[in-house]
């Protein structure tokens, strides 16, 4: 009987070690699994961070650049109400002297005619020269259009031509005029109005926001993945 329980219990303990030692086997399997997914999840996670970062500097860059171009020109132009003018008179004073480039060092002299527009704004009384928008406003303050400077002076005074001739036909435009009359002169189009601004201001935004999601999400996956580690070790 001796001998019996002397085996049984032999049997049992052995079995108990293998047991322990089948275990241990499982749970070194199941660290070692969960130190190589760590050391996979971390090159990611620092590559996502760097993406995120990249994308905000990027963002913060043409943020820049939008700033000191389109912004600066929209805040500076002084035409920024918006009304209904009739077209007046519309006709060609004289040719305008222009240069165009025919070569490396080389520049001619070309012409193309004035034309003249002259508008009242919002049936007010108030008449105002037109012009095409603020870079013509700059180049010539006499003339409705500047056409690129070209050798052939009959093709542009052909465009010009037809501009005149669609002013015409079309008496009412929408135009920009000063508020405060500083300035006499009214505004066909604007080179950079709200939609071009919008739409400008768009795309940073858009790289700037996806860039603090990414940030932000691998952040919470490193602070879900802390936190299931510590729960685990309190269950253990």
């Amino acid at each position: 009987m001796f001998f019996v329980a002397g085996a049984k219990s032999g049997g049992g303990s052995g079995g108990g070690g293998e047991r322990r030692s089948i275990y241990q086997k499982f749970r070194e399997v199941d660290l070692l699994d969960k130190k190589k997914t760590v050391t996979a999840l971390k090159p990611g996670e620092d590559r996502a961070i760097l993406l995120g970062l990249g994308m905000i500097l990027s963002s913060v860059m043409m943020y820049f650049v939008l700033g000191i171009t389109i912004l600066r020109s929209y805040a500076d132009s002084v035409w920024t109400e918006e009304g209904v003018c009739v077209v007046l008179n519309s006709t060609v004073t004289t040719d305008m002297n222009c240069s165009y480039n025919c070569g490396s060092d080389c520049w001619r002299v070309s012409k193309y005619p004035c034309l003249q527009v002259f508008v009242s704004v919002n049936n007010t009384g108030r008449i105002s020269r037109l012009s095409h928008n603020e870079e013509t406003q700059d180049i010539s303050s006499e003339c409705f259009y500047v056409p690129r400077c070209q050798k052939d002076s009959a093709a542009m005074h052909v465009i010009v031509m037809n501009i005149s001739e669609r002013l015409k036909v079309n008496q009412q435009v929408p135009c920009f005029y000063d508020p405060s009359e500083q300035q006499e002169t009214v505004l066909l189009t604007r080179l950079y109005d709200h939609s071009v601004v919008f739409h400008s201001l768009l795309w940073p935004s858009c790289m700037l926001i996806g860039g603090a999601l990414i940030i932000v999400m691998v952040k919470l996956t490193q602070y879900l993945s802390r936190l299931c580690e510590e729960i685990g070790k309190i269950k253990r």
